[in-house]
């Protein structure tokens, strides 16, 4: 266990499991099982979607004012379902699956509709002793685990242990286990079935995938020493396929917003670009050089003395002028807030002064205000759960967003704190675990018993209520992982109110299950060594499957130099990230696309420019990100869930349903095994045709990242801009391969929230080829929005191509031709 927990219970007591059951009572949403002293409740939220809770002395608390996931039994319609009881079981059945819960002792079963089993209880099912409660689950042949948030390694989690705790992972590496995140969140796959798990509780927590016991996976919670032992909560979702988990995790904790589309754009940021002067330069650059960028963000030294909300009076003087400037030549900028308020009862410093008149900073168990170092040094921290300080700190940003601002970059807010100033070999804190934090206790409405009494075994649950106590005060231990996401949900809601007429962009380092409502993630200060590299594409897959799609990491990494044959291939890396953003640190060498030779910025240019020519296709997959919370880059494993060669196929990905990647991650390496998964793809570059499933060798020389393209596959592309809104887009290419298939293109204006209202359109493409003949169905457009006149070349690779004028009718274009090997090179 880590020291920070020495304050928490001993994990040497026995753990006390659940008894037999004694009495079971229904309502129309759930069933409840006494069981001696603790009771079970099973809620059912939908057919495929289930809650459980164990109460160990029988009473559940009251749902939270700050929950991630709404009061989904009372809040949705009551679902049909089915309880049939006989001597050794209870059955609760929907239209989806079963739960068979044995009696003696309370054990539980899922089944689909095949009766094949899945989250199924352990020997020792659930339990709890001081402090914290737990689960045990069987662990299925042939099954693998995923999401699990923020990770390092490997794409398959089967037996390792994975602690949900936010801390500053600096010089993480691929054993590290705690993270900037913690998303308690995982989905479970094998042939046929699949399952998600979201573990409902903010306090510390841990699953253990067949590690200390092969066979069998554990989720355990734990509270602060002396306070109430948790209630175990959780949500099973069944899929069976990926897609159906998460559409059904990301609608009980939130999709992402459509974000801007210009943060869909190249960023490029360094720690730090420290003057004005430096700044112009590195702009200047970009546009001289030819080579794309939308966004440039400002690290901690455009502050005086790393005061939030202040700019250095010598380094940047004139922030208003330049960030004019910069907006002129196509350039959002994006400035980095950190939690940590330098503390300074003497100097007016008016966030300091606030915070301090309104009592708004985080004081101890004592009633004394609790400080740590950061970079200002002495530092205070804002209450993020309590909403008037949320209010307070959102109104402080409109100091940044009336001179254009367009973004924020939360950082450091795991919180990352030492106990002594910086340099001074301080050991990293957080908040005392007793702090008291948030609005208080809250009382729940009403109270209920077990059920009725002198009805037998089943009584009826006559009023939906929980049978609660009040809640104990929240503690930091409770709300510790919350910290990033609120802070992250402070600057979301203050952007929306500050920028009314324009979306925003919000980065976060830190967050906890539905950060995605809130924020884009990246994953924190990695390094400038393949390693890296390669272990981006499973980090980024598993935050997929975590419900959080706009993700990236550091293009080049952070940490250290660069190599310019690393640089490249990151780079190539890069484009396929839905978060395409270029870092590194101030005690590294420059990582900008020019820094290193001709060859490598012609590199840089090159995929940069093909990152601009696919933005209709990304802003689509944004679209069905923040519609179905679908991931934007994709794990084979996400279309192809029966296909057991993808489970463990981390080093290939999918950006949406048809365009797969296949990057080189080692230095010296041009050739390398390719999966084709079922069905024929075709080689983006030369449109060689290859039938799967099988094996390649791919030829990948430095300037080649492998591309491929599924048949049936419609990717519109636009001309390559410098920033997004350069022009209006008066020329759209839809490439389209021969096979069957069907897509539909989103489009709005890019910018402002009238999609909300319905001003956006959707156009449909299907593609059916038999023999030589290929038809392209395009539907007439739908919805309020109309893009700027433009051509439409229908492009048939390796056939033949037409076009027109795009007046939003619907049309039928036919081609007849067979594809030749190597036609619609793209080299």
């Amino acid at each position: 266990m880590p020291q920070y927990f020495g304050q928490l219970p001993t994990t040497d007591q026995p753990w006390v499991t659940v008894g037999a059951v004694e009495a079971v009572s229904q309502s129309d949403r759930a069933v409840q099982l006494d069981c001696g002293e603790s009771s079970v409740l099973i809620s059912v939220i939908d057919a495929h979607l289930i809650r459980v809770r164990l109460a160990p002395h029988g009473e559940f608390f009251p749902q939270r004012p700050w929950a991630v996931v709404g009061d989904e039994d009372i809040e949705r319609s009551p679902v049909p379902f089915e309880v049939v009881e006989t001597p050794d079981t209870v059955e609760i059945k929907t239209d989806r699956l079963r739960i068979v819960v044995q009696r003696q002792p309370c054990r539980l079963t899922c089944l689909d509709n095949c009766d094949r089993p899945f989250a199924k209880d352990a020997e020792m099912g659930m339990g709890w002793r001081m402090g914290a409660t737990a689960a045990w689950k069987q662990i299925e042949a042939d099954e693998h685990f995923y999401g699990f948030g923020e990770r390092t390694g490997f794409l398959d989690k089967l037996s390792e242990v994975k602690t949900n705790w936010t801390l500053d992972a600096l010089d993480y590496n691929s054993l590290t286990d705690e993270m900037y995140q913690a998303i308690p969140f995982f989905i479970a796959l094998r042939p046929e079935v699949g399952y998600g798990i979201f573990f409902n509780t903010t306090f510390w927590s841990q699953f253990d995938i067949g590690a200390a016991q092969p066979g069998t996976w554990s989720m355990e919670t734990r509270s602060l020493a002396g306070m109430q032992t948790p209630p175990l909560d959780y949500y099973i979702i069944y899929g069976p396929d990926p897609a159906t988990i998460l559409g059904s995790y990301t609608q009980l904790t939130g999709r992402m917003p459509l974000p801007p589309r210009w943060a869909l754009g190249y960023h490029q940021c360094r720690w730090s670009y420290d003057s004005e002067t430096v700044v112009r330069e590195l702009a200047q650059e970009f546009r001289r050089r030819r080579i794309p960028c939308d966004v440039i963000h400002l690290d901690i030294d455009y502050m005086r003395g790393y005061r939030v909300f202040t700019w250095s009076p010598q380094r940047f003087p004139h922030p208003e002028k330049l960030l004019r400037e910069l907006a002129e030549d196509g350039f959002k900028t994006i400035t980095i807030i950190d939690p940590g308020v330098k503390y300074e009862p003497e100097a007016n410093y008016h966030v300091f002064d606030q915070g301090i008149d309104k009592d708004y900073f985080v004081r101890k168990a004592d009633g004394q205000l609790f400080h740590g170092y950061v970079w200002p040094d002495k530092a205070l921290f804002p209450d993020f759960l309590r909403p008037e300080v949320r209010q307070w700190w959102g109104n402080l940003h409109e100091s940044l967003t009336s001179i254009g601002v367009a973004g924020i970059w939360n950082d450091m807010n795991e919180p990352a704190i030492a106990d002594r100033p910086f340099g001074d070999d301080g050991k990293h804190i957080w908040f005392p675990l007793d702090a008291p934090q948030g609005a208080g206790e809250k009382r729940a409405e009403g109270q209920r018993g077990r059920g009725a009494e002198g009805q037998g075994s089943r009584g009826a649950i006559t009023n939906y209520q929980l049978p609660i106590t009040h809640y104990p005060v929240t503690t930091h231990a409770e709300v510790h992982n919350l910290y990033g996401l609120m802070m992250a949900r402070a600057s979301a809601e203050a952007l929306e109110k500050l920028r009314s007429n324009e979306r925003s962009f919000v980065l976060t380092r830190s967050g906890y299950a539905g950060v995605q409502k809130w924020s884009s993630v990246w994953m924190g200060d990695n390094q400038s060594v393949w390693e890296h590299l390669e272990m981006s594409l499973p980090m980024l897959c598993n935050m997929g499957l975590s419900g959080v799609a706009f993700v990236g990491c550091d293009i080049g990494g952070f940490a250290g130099n660069a190599t310019a044959e690393l640089f490249a291939r990151w780079m190539q890396v890069g484009m396929l990230y839905p978060l395409m953003r270029g870092h590194s640190a101030m005690t590294t060498a420059r990582h900008e696309p020019w820094v290193f030779g001709d060859r490598v910025e012609q590199i840089c240019r090159k995929y940069i420019n093909l990152r601009y020519q696919l933005l209709p296709y990304i802003y689509t997959l944004f679209w069905e990100a923040a519609t179905t919370g679908a991931p934007i880059l994709r794990p084979l494993l996400y279309h192809f869930p029966q296909d057991p060669t993808t489970y463990n196929l981390y080093d290939q990905v999918l950006l949406g349903a048809g365009l797969m990647a296949a990057p080189i991650y080692r230095p010296g390496i041009e050739h390398r095994a390719v999966y084709i998964p079922v069905g024929t793809w075709y080689d983006w570059w030369t449109g060689e045709a290859f039938a799967g499933p099988t094996h390649i060798l791919a030829r990948a020389p430095l300037e080649k990242m492998p591309l491929y393209v599924r048949s049936g596959t419609v990717i519109p592309m636009q001309p390559v801009v410098q920033f997004v809104d350069e022009n209006p887009c008066n020329s759209l290419t839809l490439r389209v391969w021969v096979g069957q298939g069907e897509w539909t293109m989103y489009e709005d204006d890019g910018l402002s929230f009238d999609y909300r209202q319905g001003v956006w359109s959707t156009t449909t493409y299907r593609v059916n080829t038999v023999g030589e003949e290929t038809i392209i169905e395009i539907d007439a457009r739908q919805g309020q929005w109309t893009p700027a006149a433009r051509e439409v070349v229908v492009e048939v690779v390796g056939v033949g191509q037409q076009r027109f004028s795009d007046d939003g009718t619907a049309r039928c274009l036919q081609f007849t031709g067979s594809r030749e090997q190597g036609a619609g090179s793209r080299e």
